[in-house]
């Protein structure tokens, strides 16, 4: 499985992606993170589904950048993108059907051209089609996107600094590390600042953030022990004479 995070911010942008390709008794890695960055701007863009439709839109992206003209604005890479995918399913499509894989490709694409008046951050799906990820819900997942919702929807705004999406971020991954056998460290995270045009990277090993999943899961059982309990006490005063009923029947 996959866990690929893209979260914008008024501040900039925050991408996290795990490096997890297969488990079991064969345990692979590899990137899921590409960066870019040129005379005109900076993007960078995640990946979940098929790692071999993967590489094969990836090398093509690649080409495409080097041959076409310079890019303004982000959209224009996203349109790029939109229509290497298709054209890779014109390619692949058929002969995946025929071995009973689904051609699959989702994409997070994030950053910032000249012509932009902000940072940009963009779903694209299988079908080419793409959807802005904006203020009101400023995060998508894709991938393994049930863990790390509940933090996120939980604390993360679009007017929080990078600092704290990042932190909620990592969380996400976290929570979703524990529950989803799919996805694991390393870690790699992309922090993009509004009109920087450069990108910041970083790859994160487990033993280098075992303290903050610790620490995380140490609060959270605090905070539980913590809550208020008053609305449990007609609970508990219900349950008294059953559990004594079961103390005499036996013999304690």
């Amino acid at each position: 499985m996959t866990f690929c995070l893209g979260i914008t911010v008024e501040d900039g942008l925050v991408g996290i992606a795990d490096t997890r390709i297969t488990a079991g008794n064969e345990m692979t890695t590899a990137q899921k993170l590409s960066t870019y960055e040129t005379q005109s701007g900076a993007l960078f863009f995640m990946t979940s589904g098929l790692r071999s439709v993967r590489d094969k839109v990836v090398t093509y992206f690649e080409e495409a950048l080097e041959t076409c003209q310079p890019l303004d604005k982000l959209y224009k890479a996203v349109n790029i993108l939109a229509d290497i995918i298709r054209r890779v399913a014109k390619e692949d499509k058929e002969y995946l059907d025929q071995s009973g894989l689904t051609f699959n490709i989702h994409m997070l694409m994030g950053g910032q051209f000249e012509a932009d008046a902000t940072h940009k951050l963009y779903l694209i799906y299988p079908q080419g089609n793409w959807v802005e990820v904006s203020a009101g819900t400023p995060y998508h997942i894709i991938g393994e996107t049930g863990y790390g919702k509940p933090v996120l929807d939980r604390t993360l705004k679009h007017a929080d600094s990078i600092h704290f999406a990042l932190k909620v971020g990592c969380l996400a991954f976290d929570s979703t590390r524990i529950s989803a056998a799919g996805v694991d460290f390393p870690l790699d995270v992309v922090v993009y600042s509004k009109g920087s045009f450069t990108l910041i990277e970083h790859r994160f090993e487990q033993k280098e953030l075992a303290h903050i999943s610790t620490w995380w899961q140490e609060r959270l059982r605090e905070s539980v022990h913590a809550l208020p309990s008053e609305w449990i006490e007609a609970i508990a005063a219900e349950l008294s004479p059953v559990t004594r009923k079961l103390h005499c029947k036996t013999g304690e």
